[in-house]
């Protein structure tokens, strides 16, 4: 019987073990669960979602406190059009955070940047640009592009000279997607190395409308594998969204994957960013604990756990020291929900807005449980102690798991 291990990733000179962590902002996917992935011979993702409020955490910058400083000015302002990023400090910040990753990096794995294109941060291409060519020149291995797919991003990064080196990948729910991006980037004569097939099982903001539930994850992968063969093109295909054992991945390699990208399973490991309280209340999560909603400003549909203390939060928007989700005019869906109870509420010291959340602030503060729907078969991946909490594992033991079982079985750690 096979298992995960049986197969390799290959991608230009690399062969690699194909298994790949999915980035997960803000900071959830962090540097060591990337290196981990790295040292054993996969590839992982660290996120830039939020890269400046990172920054001024893990590396002790002033980014958003100087930015607040400097647009305090408008901060009752419904209009943010003014509020712009300084694109040199999102530099820095991508440049600090590549870095430092990049110089513990250890094995033959590989260490990507995970790049959520819907932080339009009020200059969707100019932002993007920095991003993009910040990582590169910090030494990073590969860019996924997420969360909102532009079909210029190639583009943006055609004159960098590590345009060709570096390997650039997308994600894509749907043939059609795929189809769209490649003829719009095929002027740069640049194909992606990889495509990632993310199915409407996969947490935070879905390439789905409100009706993901009739998708299906094997029939996408099988539709772009056709599609790509037809068209003479050799692009490693890897699924993602629901793949929760190692022989989920392997069906998914016996029919024509090149690897699989994994997550869920992720966000209660000791080297995952989300607090420990909070991986407890994944592991505590029931299957009706799970739900997918509009709260997201972005208008995509947007997964995590219903009793997330985000949801139902009427806080004043924060755009002037985030900002993310700004678009290319100053606007956030939230801004106008938050507005409209202010108005609806007159004298009251605090609002409830259900509509829309601030995302930037409570992805910050850890308050959007972004989750998979499988979230909710984490308490059988581990043991719980007689206080009733869940013992967090280890990234490695998790991805060692998924390479190495078969028979649909998890490997529960020593008692």
């Amino acid at each position: 019987m096979k298992r995960v291990d049986d197969f390799r990733l290959r991608l230009g000179k690399h062969e690699l073990v194909p298994i790949m962590i999915g980035g997960m902002g803000v900071d959830i996917s962090t540097a060591d669960l990337a290196l981990e992935a790295a040292r054993l011979g996969g590839v992982g993702h660290i996120s830039d979602a939020m890269i400046n409020t990172v920054s001024d955490r893990r590396y002790e910058t002033k980014h958003v406190k100087e930015k607040l400083a400097l647009y305090k000015y408008n901060v009752l302002n419904e209009d943010k059009s003014s509020v712009k990023f300084d694109l040199g400090r999102l530099e820095e910040a991508t440049r600090l955070h590549v870095e430092a990753t990049m110089a513990r990096k250890q094995g033959t794995g590989l260490v990507f940047i995970n790049c959520m294109e819907k932080l339009t941060m009020n200059a969707p291409k100019e932002t993007l640009k920095v991003r993009m060519s910040a990582a590169l020149d910090a030494g990073i291995e590969g860019i996924t592009l997420a969360a909102g797919l532009h079909l210029g991003s190639f583009a943006l990064i055609e004159d960098h000279p590590r345009f060709r080196d570096a390997k650039l990948g997308i994600i894509v729910s749907s043939v059609r997607a795929l189809q769209l991006f490649l003829k719009k980037s095929s002027r740069t004569n640049r194909l992606p190395d990889y495509v990632v097939v993310e199915g409407p099982l996969a947490g935070g903001h879905l390439g789905f409308g409100m009706d993901w539930a009739q998708y299906d994850l094997a029939t996408i992968v099988t539709e772009v594998i056709r599609y790509l063969k037809d068209e003479h093109l050799d692009i490693p295909v890897i699924p993602a969204g629901g793949i929760f054992t190692g022989s989920d991945a392997t069906g998914f390699l016996e029919n024509g994957a090149a690897a699989v990208q994994v997550a869920t399973r992720f966000t209660v490991a000791e080297e995952c960013g989300l607090p420990t309280d909070v991986k407890q209340e994944y592991f505590k999560a029931s299957e009706e604990d799970i739900e997918v909603n509009q709260i997201s400003p972005t208008g995509y549909p947007m997964r995590m756990i219903k009793k997330s203390p985000g949801i139902g939060d009427g806080i004043r928007p924060n755009c002037e020291a985030y900002g993310y989700l700004l678009d290319a005019s100053g606007k956030c869906a939230y801004i106008s929900s938050y507005n409209r109870e202010v108005a609806e509420h007159p004298g009251a010291r605090k609002v409830q807005v259900w509509d829309k959340t601030c995302l930037c602030t409570h992805m910050r503060n850890f308050d959007i449980w972004t989750c998979g729907q499988l979230t909710y078969r984490l308490k059988d991946t581990t043991l719980r102690a007689d206080d009733g909490s869940y013992r967090i594992l280890s990234a490695e033991h998790i991805f060692k798991d998924y390479q190495f079982s078969t028979d649909n079985k998890i490997a529960l750690p020593e008692a």
